[in-house]
């Protein structure tokens, strides 16, 4: 009942403020952060920020934030907490965005390790900014999406990786054999704020050209200079838009729509997933001309920097694209890159250590999360030996677990026993001096532990995917 109540309350507030009554001041709670009243007359604004802050916007913005979950900001707010927070203070929020004084606190900087070394530094709202922010992509996503190119892949409704890289693997089997793999260095971070809002002419597209809600803008401009909070300091935020808002993804499409006007102007065959660019040619020569003049557009016109040392024009097969790859000939496959995999084994290697301190049971439980996640993504591939390969090897792996598990020789021939093992192999097996690897293959093992009693834990089978 506490939970409907607060749900009604909330809903009290909400249409109050839609039905344009006086808002009333909060009281108690957080203080929001203060800002001067904007001097522009409330008639010439457009009216797309009343729209951002209509109620049936407001409800769907708060159950997605609720479902992403995710981490506190600088101001320590759970999402559990943000229902009742927007209860007592919406209507003091909501008079801030329709003047244009909403002022968003820092973000949190969070460092996750790259899969290729590095780090990765993101910028992480508070609740209350991912919650603003959601209500105004709800809008203005729905109006530029339609507006982007339509080899443009990433972060947009309706669209995914894997039909960004089946689209490359047409492209491969027209005949247009070589690939131009542009990798924009730091791109997040080096987004430059004048560009992106469309205050530099060099643009073509940009923030102002979209929209003419004033107050709108100054709230994106507000959150790109909100700044980070790292270490217990704030700096200032001159460029970027850090990943880690719901803004994020579809400033960072906006900002390279314009590569993409660039690349459909020269009639180029291309592939855009967020950052990751991958522009598709008859030949090396080709390729290498069109790597020198889109460059020199990305750093002249975009102000932004291509990573020479990862950049490269290459046959499909010696590059990756979203964690794929493509076999050789004239009907490329698509098969899982060498340094996918490389991550897949490393991380299957953590999960099945030999000394961790649980059961089987419980480690299949831990393992199938990750496979199942995994399958999902990476079962797009059309290479099935490969799949079935690293099933063999993950049973393997929990074979050698549960026989370390076992550990004293008297101890494994009673289970090969209790599994229906042969006296005779049961005993030769469990005398054997071999080592762990070797034995997980044996056929006492394989009889003891088969596949099908994987399959009662719960152990999916990779190979097992609609795709291939």
């Amino acid at each position: 009942m506490g939970n409907k109540r607060q749900k009604n309350q909330l809903l009290l507030a909400f249409v109050a403020e839609s039905r344009g009554e006086s808002p009333r001041a909060a009281a108690g709670g957080t203080e929001l952060p203060m800002a001067k009243r904007d001097a522009q007359s409330p008639t010439q604004t457009d009216s797309l920020m009343k729209e951002v802050c209509q109620r049936d916007n407001l409800w769907k913005a708060l159950k997605r934030v609720q479902a992403n979950k995710g981490a506190p900001g600088v101001d320590g707010m759970t999402v559990q907490k943000l229902p009742k927070y927007l209860k007592r203070h919406w209507p003091k929020i909501r008079e801030q965005l329709l003047a244009g004084t909403y002022r968003p606190q820092p973000v949190k900087r969070v460092e996750i390790p790259k899969p290729d070394g590095g780090v990765r530094k993101l910028g992480i709202p508070t609740v209350l900014d991912r919650f603003i922010q959601q209500v105004a992509l709800q809008i203005l996503g729905g109006r530029w999406d339609r507006t982007f190119s339509e080899h443009s892949y990433g972060f947009r409704p309706g669209r995914s990786a894997h039909q960004a890289v089946a689209q490359a693997q047409a492209y491969i089997a027209e005949g247009y054999g070589y690939t131009v793999d542009i990798d924009l260095e730091k791109f997040f971070d080096r987004v430059n704020h004048d560009m992106l809002m469309g205050r530099r002419p060099t643009l073509r597209v940009g923030a102002r050209k979209r929209v003419k809600d004033k107050h709108l803008l100054k709230l994106i401009r507000a959150f790109l200079c909100a700044g980070v909070m790292e270490n217990g300091l704030v700096s200032s935020s001159e460029e970027g838009t850090p990943q880690g808002g719901p803004l994020s993804p579809l400033l960072s499409n906006l900002m390279l729509d314009d590569l993409d006007k660039e690349l459909e102007r020269r009639g180029l065959r291309f592939v855009r997933y967020a950052d990751d660019c991958n522009i598709y040619v008859r030949s090396r020569r080709a390729g290498e001309r069109v790597m020198q003049s889109i460059s020199r557009f990305i750093t002249g016109k975009l102000k932004l920097k291509v990573n020479e040392s990862k950049s490269a024009v290459a046959r499909p097969a010696k590059r990756k694209f979203l964690g794929f790859s493509f076999t050789s000939g004239k009907q490329p496959r698509r098969r899982i890159a060498p340094t996918s995999l490389l991550r897949f084994k490393k991380r299957v290697r953590e999960l099945t250590r030999r000394n961790r301190g649980v059961s089987l049971e419980r480690m299949v439980e831990q393992l199938r999360r990750y496979l199942m996640g995994w399958r999902g993504y990476f079962g797009f591939c059309q290479t099935r030996s490969v799949l079935q390969n690293l099933d063999s090897w993950i049973r393997r792996r929990l074979r050698c677990f549960q026989w370390k598990q076992w550990n004293r020789g008297k101890t494994r021939f009673a289970e090969l026993r209790k599994r229906g093992v042969g006296k005779d192999l049961a005993a030769q097996t469990a005398g054997s001096p071999r080592g762990l690897w070797h034995l997980s293959r044996s056929p006492a093992l394989s009889i003891a532990l088969p596949s099908a009693y994987f399959d009662s834990l719960g152990l999916p089978k990779l190979s097992e995917t609609k795709h291939v």
